[in-house]
């Protein structure tokens, strides 16, 4: 059996549909299971043990841009794959996706499973349309796929699947070294989140840096997507960060790096904290796993939660109203656990 799981969306989202690939493989140890994802995100999945292969199509689009090449590149690949012949394509996207669904028909699978709003739109190559869910954290949702084929959809405590790069490990182990710093003797600090009701306070986090530093005598590594808020790419926290470094808080130890060492510093952290964000997911996938902070309601924060038994989060209109108590204990829950 050939089976291809197509999956748009960012890297955060990718994380969130490794429970989908191991109840795949537990229903079906013998098949053959691939994944199909931009080259942007695809990197996630790699060294994930239920996967036997991995197909990354270029980006046609990024930012404004429209690159040609990378357009006829992807014709040429769906074309390849096309001839597969798979006898399954789920198009795992937690809600109704209609450019995903129809790269799915494209490539002429026995059988589609998608969650379709309209699927008379579709015609009958849309096998298996779902409505779909209303409610459910994303990755449950993405389980509630594998329902027509008979398989167990319900999401347990377990933390999402990473394998951490070796190269990500040595720069990180090599970025400490030069700060005097030992793995787990340090949280993580994290912006990036768009949104400014979910970031928050230059105050809040020089409190929280200092806490960290006076009851457990750990650093705290402060790190920022770097670049400007109105970068048409990918918004950056430069301006958020800014006032922070000039505070200077004891124990802050600014990072402002590539992703591959970010993620380094994040798997050998005591524990970090991140608003709602691909690197929040990230962390609940590492040892230390995370405090993540939403400033939403509940029922967004219901769907996009942080995933992992010791993984927590907390919620509010805004990031900046949450008190530095119910902060203060989560942390210590997080950080005595792996003390």
């Amino acid at each position: 059996m050939k089976i291809l799981v197509l999956k748009r969306d960012k890297l955060g989202d990718l994380l969130l549909t490794s429970p989908l690939f191991a109840k795949l493989r537990l229903a079906y140890p013998e098949a053959r299971i691939e994944l199909l994802a931009s080259e942007y995100n695809a990197w996630v999945a790699q060294g994930n043990p239920n996967l036997d292969f991995i197909h990354a199509y270029p980006r046609v689009r990024i930012g404004r841009r429209v690159a040609v090449g990378a357009a006829l590149r992807q014709l040429v690949q769906f074309s390849r794959l096309r001839r597969n012949h798979y006898d399954l394509v789920i198009v795992a996207q937690g809600e109704d996706s209609a450019r995903a669904i129809e790269r799915a028909l494209w490539l002429s699978a026995r059988r589609v499973i998608a969650y379709a709003s309209k699927p008379e739109r579709y015609g009958k190559k849309l096998t298996d349309a779902l409505a779909p869910p209303d409610s459910g954290h994303e990755a449950e949702r993405l389980l509630g796929l594998l329902q027509p084929l008979g398989i167990d959809t319900r999401l347990d405590d377990a933390a999402p699947f990473f394998e951490l790069p070796p190269s990500a490990k040595s720069q990180a182990r090599s970025w400490l070294g030069t700060q005097g710093i030992e793995p787990s003797r340090y949280i993580v600090l994290g912006l990036g989140a768009r949104r400014a009701r979910k970031q928050p306070t230059t105050e809040q986090i020089v409190r929280w840096i200092e806490h960290v530093q006076a009851t457990y005598g750990l650093a705290t590594v402060f790190m920022w997507t770097p670049g400007a808020s109105n970068s048409p790419l990918y918004p950056g926290d430069d301006a958020i960060a800014e006032p922070v470094l000039k505070a200077s808080p004891k124990g802050l130890v600014p990072f402002r790096g590539p992703l591959q060492p970010a993620l380094g510093l994040i798997w050998d952290a005591r524990t970090s904290i991140f608003p709602d964000s691909g690197l929040m997911h990230f962390a609940s996938a590492s040892q230390g796993r995370v405090l993540g902070l939403f400033g939403d309601t509940p029922e967004f924060a219901a769907k996009w939660a942080p995933l992992g038994s010791d993984s927590m989060h907390l919620i509010a209109p805004r990031v900046s109203e949450m008190d530095d108590v119910h902060v203060f204990d989560a942390l210590a829950a997080l950080i005595n656990k792996r003390a």
